[in-house]
């Protein structure tokens, strides 16, 4: 099942700077992890915005949620997810 998942990226200013850095890197290993898995297909950066645009493969929405519940990130993000399904035009 395929999902376009926005992501909107909201960390607190009051968060320690060590600890944010610290979040984003766990972050960082654990999206690329799912990336080389085949199960977190795409992801782009919105210009100008702390946030993304990606394409999830997997093979339920109960998947797709434990994935996104277990981002790092997860606590500060406005999530928005659409499943989509193939365009009858698509070649």
């Amino acid at each position: 099942m395929l999902f376009m998942v926005e992501m909107t990226v909201n960390i607190p200013q009051d968060l320690p700077a060590e600890v944010a850095s610290e979040i984003k890197a766990k972050e960082k290993a654990y999206s690329q992890s799912l990336q080389r898995s085949g199960k977190w297909a795409h992801i782009w950066r919105v210009v100008g915005e702390y946030k993304n645009v990606s394409i999830f493969d997997v093979e339920s929405n109960e998947e797709l949620h434990t994935l996104l519940s277990e981002l790092p990130l997860f606590p500060y993000m406005d999530i928005s997810v659409t499943a989509l399904c193939r365009h009858p035009s698509a070649i």
